[in-house]
């Protein structure tokens, strides 16, 4: 003999609940949880960033003149006010109508908030 077990709503919250709390902590678990390496973004910024924007961060690279749209120059006051999020994003999806590519996909977001540590860096250092 066997039985046919039925949902309530009310197990049916609780298996959403369950669900949704479990599939956070695998997206959280994806995050980098220490503090970014401005040592390691330099090496990145190096290998990805410094054609475009220079190794001083002034937007002077040795590609910039050959671009339609000249690359950000951090140490600008609007480059200077963005939030880390900001960055973040434009890092991971690029800029619209610009040679700003993605570079969600071909870095890791350790890489990618790595590089934004040692832009902030350069910035600080006013190099």
């Amino acid at each position: 003999m066997w039985t046919c077990t039925f949902f309530g709503v009310r197990d049916v919250v609780v298996i959403t609940a369950v669900g949704l709390t479990l599939a956070a902590m695998v997206d959280g678990a994806c995050a980098q949880e220490f503090p970014p390496d401005a040592v390691k973004g330099k090496a990145v910024y190096e290998r990805h960033c410094l054609a475009c924007h220079g190794a001083g961060g002034h937007g002077d690279g040795p590609d910039a003149a050959r671009l339609t749209v000249p690359p950000a120059n951090f140490h600008r006051f609007k480059s200077f006010l963005k939030s880390d999020e900001e960055l973040l994003r434009t890092i991971e999806h690029g800029v619209v109508f610009s040679p700003m590519h993605a570079w969600q996909g071909q870095l890791t977001e350790t890489e990618r908030q790595d590089a934004l540590a040692y832009i902030r860096l350069l910035v600080q250092q006013g190099k």
